[in-house]
């Protein structure tokens, strides 16, 4: 595959924040070949197998989690950076990881750790991503972290476009210590790699929120077809298989959404980056290069607000997220009372004196699992909140 002007170069990367691995070669890898696979061999990646997507803990095998929503992202990317001319190992890295800073329960864990800390600089769940990839995860024995390459923690960091002001005010305190060990460039646009590995994130919960949302009974084809977007589509599969089962016309319009999705965001992104002789250029654009054309995003926003309505804020998945949070409040709450309930090594290493006594807590928190939370909570308490499955 012929590499275009404007994609990141690993020969060419900015390094690492520890070099002392640099004669170490473990096989023919290239810098971001070798960031993606410390991701997949990490144990935080592997924690993504029982931590909530939509769905808190569900019983059903065929809902999507962290790690197979992921899974998903990451061939999205792959197939976006083969068709740009990227750099497909690093759009990879960034997709793969892009969840790992995520609590227990998903963002009701995430509200409630933020509530716990609000004192103490809050908890933001892409700010602990980085957290956990340079300072927890630590399988090394020269440094701490995976000491992955400068060009994926910058776009872990700016998945979302720039950060800091003026764009989106002050950093969260663990991102700009994190940045001042290790400067990230938060003021400008990240490479094309982090920008389709952010919408390649979108267009997989887009559609495979929708496809959980039908098959958990929360959503229903007849609300779905308000949407423009959605009943093209599925007028044009039933034009083509008008006798097929409907549990395979519902797959098929997915894969067909997904696919609109992808060629759109290519044909746009592909416009915008004409001209770039670099990826330094993608950075000082000014704006995002990987985008989808106006009226897709248009159409895009749309499906958002209706997820939002009908699945995000669904009554049973408000009911649920509600005691998830309150589980993972009174985990902080035992722990900061005595700190011995927590695991050995993360007593050891307990700081003595505030604010790092209490962020240390809420990385042990932060790091569990939905299954490994309610666990942890069962044994302090001796109960278990019901209805914390809502599928």
């Amino acid at each position: 595959m012929t590499r275009a002007a404007y994609a990141s170069d690993p020969a060419h990367s900015r390094g690492r924040e520890f070099p002392l691995e640099g004669a170490i070669a473990r096989g023919p890898r290239t810098a971001f070949q070798r960031d993606r696979d410390r991701i997949v061999h990490s144990i935080a990646f592997r924690r993504l197998r029982h931590k909530t997507q939509v769905f808190i803990a569900p019983d059903g095998d065929h809902y999507r989690v962290r790690l197979t929503h992921s899974l998903e992202v990451a061939q999205i990317g792959r197939v976006i950076a083969r068709a740009l001319g990227l750099d497909e190992d690093l759009t990879e890295a960034l997709c793969l990881a892009h969840d790992i800073g995520h609590p227990p329960f998903g963002h009701a864990g995430e509200d409630a750790l933020n509530a716990a800390l609000g004192k103490f600089g809050g908890f933001d769940h892409n700010a602990m991503a980085l957290r956990t990839l340079m300072r927890l995860d630590s399988p090394y024995c020269e440094h701490d972290g995976l000491n992955l390459s400068w060009e994926v923690l910058e776009g872990l960091a700016k998945h979302n476009g720039p950060l800091g002001p003026p764009h989106n005010g002050e950093l969260n305190w663990a991102l700009g210590e994190l940045d001042a060990a290790f400067p990230m460039d938060l003021a400008r646009w990240p490479s094309l790699e982090a920008q389709v590995a952010a919408l390649a994130d979108d267009i997989a919960y887009d559609n495979h929120d929708i496809d959980d949302g039908l098959r958990a009974g929360y959503l229903h084809l007849d609300e779905l077809l308000a949407l423009d977007f959605v009943a093209e589509r599925w007028h044009e599969i039933e034009r083509r298989f008008p006798g097929a089962p409907q549990d395979r016309r519902l797959r098929e319009l997915v894969r067909s959404q997904i696919g609109v999705m992808v060629n759109d965001l290519i044909d746009t992104a592909r416009a915008n980056a004409a001209g770039m002789d670099s990826a330094d250029d993608v950075r000082a654009a000014g704006r995002a290069t990987a985008a989808f054309s106006p009226g897709l995003a248009a159409q895009e926003r749309a499906i958002k607000a209706f997820m939002y309505e009908k699945l995000y804020h669904h009554p049973r998945q408000l009911d649920t997220a509600l005691k998830a949070r309150a589980l993972t409040a009174e985990l902080y709450a035992a722990y900061a009372q005595e700190p011995t309930l927590m695991e050995d090594g993360w007593v050891a290493r307990l700081p003595a004196h505030e604010p790092a006594r209490s962020r240390h807590i809420a990385d042990y928190i932060a790091g569990m699992t939905d299954r490994f939370a309610i666990a942890a909570h069962h044994a302090i308490y001796g109960k278990t909140p019901p209805g914390l499955r809502n599928v």
